[in-house]
């Protein structure tokens, strides 16, 4: 299958359509369905969802009752069967049926020309504008388990299952309307028994604030049931004698809103959302109790299962019909990310505030570089000691400049320091230094200029030396500064630098994070406009390690070099280790995300200059580099990892929360999957 094909990737792509109707005209109907239908196959949809009783209209009352109008709702039936007949959409539509001598509000699916179930409605509400049991009879006491509709055998019950044979993990499960606002709709029981795709075929009059209400029910019931959840509530063309109808559908996955049509249209609406399958059976292995849950209600889940063939496009490129954020720690939306940051900022401050407490100690010392992380580590611990009531003097804040500190990094680090009114040292590491490298025979001792991986470390080694011991001599804490994106990439030193210390404040804060963090602290002036201005310089600065000698103002090395543009491998980070995709899968999203700079939305204060786009040969470089660094070369670093808060929902790296690795894995599968990516 192509690369470039969304099927390939674990996706399917769903359709909801609000059409426009006539009051008791199955014709009409049938063929404003049907046009709708079809605009939904010209755009690759699997499944297109139709309103409740969407053939008849649903607001119609005791003519439902009528056999000339049931009959034209079976010749709408038929019509459907021949037309879909060349179409590869399965249609989810609504009629009213006469099973068994008596009424049922059913949803059909119906593909190539064959009925592969019908479900009626379990729960009839009888209260406010409602009065379906005046004309329908319940699915929940049918007594039938099959039903023969325009010369077909069909399946007919609310336990039925529908499995693509040739996607997997698609299972699909029909429930309409009220079904979903009981404790406990029908559908929980299919998601447990399998069903990864659910739909709801609704009417659902508006009224003031109901919008909002059914969006909740949506998006907690997907987050429930670990499932997509499409729903699709009547429009244009139903009675208003006594109601009114604002045709809302929309498409969500696992709580999160993937496409909502326009409320009150004048025309027909259509929307389409790629579900991510894979996506939602991870989820599903992950949260175990899920699975529990299942194995408690054993007895309930009886479902049978209807097999068809979807014979999805699986050589073009169908492109992606879902929005994928460039940055997965970081929204794009303004008001979402001050809440982030304030969320972060917090968990940072208190998860610090109780290490201090429960030690008892009233003092730290940090070593502060003048780069992001030790930026973002120094206002927390700032922060930190004014909740506590203790004098931020009490913070001991020292600058260890070496071999390879630019003077621009210096001054921001005194700057800083000084606008914060912490207790600021300046402590020569370049003595120290080279006397370990005379003392191990290194070549530059000799005045040759070798720059290697020995002579970097012998730098981050004796600054945290010096940090401990200042940590004993004063009866204090080191506070780490090293964020998750460093441990990923295993960009940081066993045992010393910013590897280790006695408490680590940003350990699961990814670097894209840290700055967003940064400019909003700065922003807000709580700790003064030198504070602020300093914060600002260094969000501007280059990221560099700062271990080799250069020439002029700024760093002599910039990190992207050698570990690759910190806004991919947050990317790849966030993706293998939340959802456990393939590098494969990763690289066809990031490519949707970040080959053009032009489309979609960017988080906020991300200058022009920044805003870049990445091809996909650049997307798989890197994405190479992640894998080597992260499965091969790195976790016997992040087995050994202080303690420190978990802060994103993306996960932290912890050995004692959400990432346990062993430290001599193979990436030969993670590898081998890169070779997939075309170059």
């Amino acid at each position: 299958m192509s690369f470039h094909n969304l099927h390939s990737h674990g996706f399917i792509r769903l359709a909801c359509a609000a059409p426009r109707l006539k009051v008791a005209d199955p014709a009409f109907n049938v063929a404003q369905t049907l046009a709708m239908l079809r605009q939904a196959d010209a755009q690759h949809a699997a499944v297109a969802l139709f309103p409740e009783l969407g053939l008849s209209a649903y607001a119609i009352d005791d003519l439902l009752q009528q056999h000339a109008l049931l009959d034209e709702v079976l010749a709408a039936i038929g019509t459907l069967i021949a037309e879909t007949r060349s179409l590869r959409t399965l249609a989810i539509v609504g009629a009213p049926l006469r099973v068994a001598g008596r009424l049922f509000n059913c949803a059909l699916a119906i593909h190539r020309g064959r009925i592969l179930a019908v479900t009626p409605k379990t729960y009839l509400p009888n209260y406010r504008e409602f009065y379906e049991r005046r004309q329908f009879a319940s699915g929940e006491r049918a007594g039938v388990e099959s039903i023969t509709l325009c010369g077909q055998e069909v399946p007919f019950g609310s336990d039925i299952l529908l499995k693509a044979s040739d996607i997997p993990d698609c299972v699909l499960h029909m429930e309409i309307c009220e079904d979903v606002w009981t404790p406990v709709p029908p559908s929980s029981f299919a998601a447990l028994a399998g069903a990864t795709v659910l739909f709801n075929l609704s009417a659902s009059n508006v009224t003031i604030g109901k919008s909002e209400w059914r969006h909740a029910l949506c998006k907690a019931h997907s987050g429930r049931c670990l499932a997509a959840y499409a729903y699709s509530a009547a429009g244009p063309g139903e009675s208003t004698t006594d109601l009114a109808w604002d045709g809302q559908a929309m498409i969500y996955e696992n709580g999160a809103l993937l496409a909502e049509a326009e409320r009150f249209a004048a025309e027909p609406q259509l929307i389409l959302a790629d579900i991510d399958l894979e996506r939602l059976v991870m989820d599903r292995i992950r949260q175990n109790t899920f699975g529990d849950n299942a194995d408690a209600l054993r007895d309930r889940l009886s479902f049978r299962t209807v097999a068809f063939e979807a014979g999805p496009d699986r050589d073009s490129d169908l492109g992606l019909k879902r929005l994928v954020e460039r940055f997965p720690f970081v929204p794009s939306d303004d008001a979402r990310l001050n809440e982030l940051c304030f969320e972060a900022y917090n968990i940072q401050s208190h998860g610090l505030r109780k290490r201090m407490e429960s030690a008892r100690i009233e003092k730290l010392v940090i070593g502060i570089s003048g780069g992001l992380d030790s930026t973002q580590a120094l206002v927390v611990a700032a922060h930190t000691f004014d909740a506590l009531g203790l004098p931020r003097s009490n913070i001991l804040a020292y600058t260890l400049p070496a071999f390879a500190t630019s003077k621009g990094t210096k001054a921001n680090a005194w700057r800083l320091m000084t606008a914060l009114g912490v207790t600021a040292t300046e402590i020569d590491m370049t003595p120290a230094c080279r006397q370990m490298l005379e003392d191990i025979g290194h070549p530059f001792a000799r005045g040759e200029p070798v720059y290697d991986i020995t002579f970097e470390n012998v730098q981050a080694g004796a600054r945290t030396s010096v940090l401990f011991r200042l940590a004993n001599r004063h009866n204090a804490l080191v506070l780490g500064t090293g964020d998750l994106s460093e441990l990923a990439l295993g960009w940081c030193t066993y045992g010393v630098g910013d590897h280790m210390s006695h408490y680590n404040v940003n350990g699961s804060v990814s670097k894209t994070l840290i700055q967003h963090l940064i400019r909003w602290v700065a922003q807000s002036r709580r700790f003064g406009e030198e504070a602020s201005a300093a914060m600002l310089d260094i969000l501007a600065t280059e990221i560099s390690p700062e271990l080799v000698p250069g020439e002029g103002e700024g760093p002599s090395q910039k990190t992207e070099d050698f570990v690759g543009p910190y806004a991919l491998q947050d990317f790849n980070l966030f993706y293998i280790t939340r959802y456990g995709f393939r590098p494969s899968k990763v690289a066809f999203l990031s490519q949707h995300a970040w080959s053009d700079a032009d489309r979609g939305s960017w988080p906020p204060h991300i200058e022009a200059e920044k805003r870049r786009a990445y091809d996909l040969p650049t997307i798989k470089r890197w994405l190479g580099v992640f894998v080597r660094r992260f499965f091969e070369t790195s976790q016997f670093k992040r087995s050994a990892l202080p303690n420190g808060p978990k802060v994103s929902s993306g996960g932290s790296l912890s050995p004692r929360g959400d990432w346990r690795a062993p430290s001599d894995a193979s990436a030969a599968a993670w590898l081998a999957d890169l070779d997939r990516i075309p170059d």
